[in-house]
């Protein structure tokens, strides 16, 4: 049986495949050019991350398909009730990019603590003739070690960077919608560990108590952070999405920051990728990655062994 990584898989993942069986073809097939390569090679498992997208069309013209696949967590380019319905499994690794996800996070976190991200683009400018004044410039940075940190979705991403924000020192409040609390199991170097069990509080006290907020939720219709949160936030507060582009309205972001509500923040997704916004882009106050979230050597390893785990489960 064949399977078409269109968006690419780890070393590790084509060799537990083939391994197993399974043929494994990495060309990267255009979207227009998609279904008719399915149907020449006879594609049995399609996998994905997030430049492919998998809709009723291709579903309904690709009777080989057995196994459609999304190298990570969300599925909101797969109709995956529709494929269910045709009879197709649909699997993704919700687990294997969370530690990932989480350190990405704390990079933004600490950057904008003290200046990372503007100190590194101006001292190649300005470094030998303005030294001083970049000194005093950057020179009114924070800790976060004791420091709140508000955690808005505590799924598995979010109960991983809330274990980066216990082992920096940090104390840890969450929201989620889902879940009244969660035992945090803190692995040590050494063998050692300890546990934390963390109660959920409503939204609004999140948002009111936390110095640091991290944002951990699936797409929705509505903001999760607009201009009515922003209100309830301390004054100087931290703010990270690196969920789903559309969960932070943008604008009222953008308007907290100039106000002095929010200290600074950072974005990995946004309403209009590719394209973000252009006053995004040129905003001093905001660290941006190009949603690299899960994009780690060891979380790529993790999500191609666990596809195929999950491949060989189902079909072999």
């Amino acid at each position: 049986m064949k399977v078409l990584a269109n968006d690419g898989i780890s070393n590790s993942g084509i060799e537990a495949l083939e391994k197993g069986g399974f043929e494994v073809i990495t060309t990267t097939v255009a979207q227009e050019q998609l279904i008719n390569y399915i149907n020449e090679k006879e594609i049995s498992v399609l996998l994905v991350r997030s430049a492919t997208t998998v809709r009723k069309d291709l579903i309904d013209a690709c009777p080989s398909i057995k196994i459609i696949g999304r190298g990570g967590v969300g599925m909101d380019n797969i109709d995956v009730e529709y494929a269910k319905g045709k009879g197709i499994s649909v699997i993704n690794t919700p687990a294997s990019s969370s530690h990932s996800v989480a350190e990405l996070v704390f990079a933004h976190f600490y950057g904008l603590a003290r200046f990372l991200h503007n100190s590194n683009r101006e001292m190649p400018l300005e470094g030998d003739t303005k030294f001083k004044a970049l000194k005093k410039a950057y020179g009114k940075g924070v800790e976060l070690k004791g420091k709140t940190l508000g955690v808005l979705g505590f799924g598995r991403i979010g109960q991983a960077t809330a274990k980066v924000a216990l082992g920096a020192g940090m104390k840890v409040i969450a929201f989620d919608p889902f879940l009244e609390k969660a035992n945090l199991e803190l692995e040590f170097f050494d063998g050692q560990k300890v546990n934390f069990e963390i109660n959920t509080i409503s939204k609004e006290d999140v948002l009111k108590q936390a110095d640091f907020i991290t944002l951990h939720v699936p797409s929705q219709k509505e903001y999760v952070i607009g201009a009515p949160e922003f209100e309830l936030m301390k004054d100087g507060v931290f703010i990270a999405n690196a969920a789903r582009g559309g969960v932070v309205d943008e604008i009222a972001l953008v308007n907290a920051i100039e106000s002095g509500k929010v200290a600074g923040a950072a974005l990995d997704v946004f309403e209009k990728e590719p394209t973000p916004e252009i006053q995004l882009l040129m905003n001093a106050s905001l660290s941006l990655t190009p949603h690299t979230g899960a994009a780690t050597s060891e979380a790529q390893d993790r999500i191609g062994t666990e596809l195929a785990e999950q491949i060989i489960s189902i079909l072999g």
